[in-house]
């Protein structure tokens, strides 16, 4: 195991408080990850059944919190069947280590194009060190390594049993990452969709894409959008944060807002391709999206980390060199 920043924000020995756990019924729970030590800003979901099951667990940083909240639901060290985890990326899967070892009996959920990065995991740290900088030490921390038995990588249209009849379809749905899925609970009709529809926390008016590097594909990402369309979903929840409805408007509002950015990125880079520019256009840009209000002082705070532009910015940066770089279509 790697060993924790001196600011961890829940020490070793220390107590953790329980990240907000709301009842969405039908056996359903929102489990907020306390991420940053903010409230909603990633989402955890525990599912209740014979095979219980955790969808996202958020960075390793405040990880206790939300293993505080599971022992608040009752949540004993060999109750947990599963952690289904929709990407690596170390806002949701940061924190899979500690909840393996919490919960020796949990197999991890994750696609098999990702799986070996929690297995061995110094790259995916490294290449996250460079995205998120210091906040590699105040907000995320490093993923620990988790044993290779204890992983189950799936494929595209993979089914777990979660018992009594109830059960999860993953699904493959690239464009965010390469290694990213999604979870469908055919009894609730409910759509777990990670960061592949977008990003919609408190104090946001407009759904906004999620584009960072290293694999941001534009293409990839509308394809998602529209299967997920096609499953025609009674609720989708995103992981940043909770659920988005109606969710065929919602869908077709998160394309529709994915377009856009793109348009003005690649206007931008045309312009002139560096980076400070395509980030401030967005920023100009889109910077109505956003009503800070004093009533939710956590607002700012959540939304700056989020949604830096930056990151979108590089992600679609990325994503329109290599475009360029790819032999034309005969």
């Amino acid at each position: 195991m790697t060993s924790r920043p001196a600011n961890h924000a829940n020490p070793p020995g220390r107590p953790a408080r329980p990240g907000p756990v709301r009842d969405l019924g039908g056996g359903l729970h929102e489990v907020d990850t306390l991420t940053a030590g903010m409230g909603s800003v990633t989402a955890g979901f525990l599912i209740e059944a014979p095979r219980p099951t955790l969808i996202e667990c958020g960075p390793s940083l405040s990880v206790n919190a939300v293993i505080a909240a599971l022992r608040k639901l009752g949540m004993d060290p060999g109750d947990l069947a599963y952690l289904v985890l929709t990407h690596i990326h170390l806002d949701h899967a940061g924190g899979a280590g500690d909840v393996a070892e919490a919960f020796p009996g949990a197999t991890i959920v994750v696609s098999e194009v990702g799986a070996r990065h929690l297995v061995e995991p110094e790259r995916l740290n490294a290449s996250s060190r460079r995205v998120y900088g210091p906040l590699m030490d105040t907000v995320y921390g490093d993923c620990t390594p988790i044993a290779e038995q204890r992983i189950r990588g799936v494929a595209d249209r993979e089914v777990l049993d979660l018992g009594g009849g109830r059960r999860l379809d993953l699904l493959y749905t690239p464009g965010h990452a390469k290694h990213h899925i999604a979870a469908f609970e055919p009894d609730l009709g409910a759509l777990f969709v990670g960061d592949s529809v977008g990003v919609k926390l408190p104090g946001m008016t407009m759904i906004r894409p999620a584009t960072p590097p290293p694999d941001f594909d534009l293409v990839l990402a509308h394809r998602t959008l529209k299967r997920y369309a096609a499953l025609n979903p009674e609720v989708i929840y995103l992981a940043h944060y909770g659920a988005v409805d109606p969710p065929q408007e919602s869908l077709a509002e998160a394309g529709e807002r994915l377009q856009m950015w793109a348009d003005v990125a690649e206007a931008a880079y045309l312009e002139h391709a560096e980076l400070d520019h395509v980030a401030d256009t967005l920023a100009q840009r889109f910077a109505d999206e956003v009503a800070f209000t004093a009533d939710d002082p956590e607002t700012e705070g959540r939304v700056r980390l989020m949604i830096d532009p930056r990151s979108n910015a590089m992600g679609l940066l990325r994503y329109l060199s290599k475009r360029e770089e790819r032999p034309p279509a005969r």
